[in-house]
């Protein structure tokens, strides 16, 4: 992927905010890589605008605004990744479980990787960017990123995703070219053993958008048979709070028939697509008998004309509103 051109650091007086504002899209990609949550990335980004903006007075113009810039998000991140134990994903704390209530646990919010509007990312105009950039938002490929120790997440994430030089890496960590070399190789073994790659993946063509809508369709009138043609068999389903996940599509009509039945009867509303992939709010019959009260942020990653994967994400009070969807739907 070429890299964007960088900004003069000789910032004209009147336009410093302008200048800076300018990243932020770009830096909430990165800082979302390297945190996982678009809640801490969006904190972590004003917090790098803040640095900057205080300290421009400073800043001589020897290196680039934006690798400037990159310097002080990547150790704004590393502070706020001290200490603090990996986000992931259900199916990197445990094997898939039988699809019955009694297996379901929530761990704290601090535990789960959390999507991301694609549409709060940096515009790319090249389709083969654009490819790139939604593959390496991936949730697998996030979750991948977190087994990484954070310095080595980062050289990992300026070296392979925004196509900087070691040197350039090596300048902004303040360390050797040989030092990030090393990290880098580190970094590539730990995800090569994850088994996910960062490989470009089609964007949705006509195709897939008749299967989404089919599958709307058909989970809308909770219509098994029609989702068993759209539903791969080898498909995985997970439930974030929850720690439990499902791995194959018979344990998962098994939940939707058993502990998942309040489900029947919902509304399910296309959204922006999260991380890359096609995301929907589904809402749930109220229980006062009028309307649809919001049940989860679905998103789905679809294999081979079919859905492979459903990432459920419970905590609507806060995803909802990030994603446009109204916290209630009127009958």
């Amino acid at each position: 992927m070429p890299r964007m051109q960088d900004s003069s650091l000789k910032v004209k007086p009147g336009t410093a905010e302008e200048e800076l504002e300018q990243h932020r899209k770009e830096l909430t990609a990165y800082c979302y890589r390297m945190l996982g949550s678009p809640f801490e990335a969006e904190d972590a980004v004003q917090e790098t605008l803040v640095r900057a903006w205080r300290g421009l007075d400073r800043f001589e113009g020897r290196a680039a605004l934006r690798s400037w810039l990159y310097r002080i998000a990547t150790n704004v991140c590393l502070d706020m990744l001290s200490g603090r134990e990996r986000r992931a994903r259900p199916m990197d704390l445990g094997p898939a479980r039988e699809p019955v209530e009694s297996n379901l646990n929530a761990l704290p919010e601090v535990t789960w990787i959390e999507p991301i509007p694609d549409n709060s990312l940096a515009p790319e105009s090249d389709p083969a960017e654009v490819a790139v950039a939604h593959e390496t938002i991936r949730l697998a490929f996030v979750a991948a990123l977190q087994h990484l120790p954070p310095r080595q997440r980062a050289v990992l994430i300026l070296c392979e995703v925004l196509r900087w030089k070691a040197a350039e890496v090596a300048e902004l960590l303040e360390t050797s070219v040989a030092s990030v070399n090393s990290a880098l190789q580190r970094a590539r073994a730990t995800l090569e053993a994850t088994d996910v790659g960062a490989d470009p993946t089609p964007e949705l063509d006509d195709a897939d958008r008749e299967l989404l809508g089919r599958y709307v369709k058909a989970f809308e009138a909770y219509d098994i048979d029609a989702l068993t043609s759209l539903i791969r068999e080898d498909a995985t389903q997970s439930m974030p709070p929850f720690d439990l996940w499902l791995s194959g599509r018979d344990d998962i009509f098994e939940w939707w028939l058993g502990p998942g039945i309040g489900c029947r009867g919902s509304r399910v509303i296309p959204t922006v697509a999260a991380n890359g992939s096609p995301a929907f709010g589904q809402y749930k019959p109220s229980e006062s008998g009028s309307g649809y009260e919001p049940w989860a942020l679905q998103v789905l990653e679809l294999s081979s004309g079919r859905i492979a994967e459903l990432t459920f994400f419970l905590d609507t009070e806060r995803v909802f509103p990030l994603f446009g969807l109204p916290l209630r739907l009127d009958a």
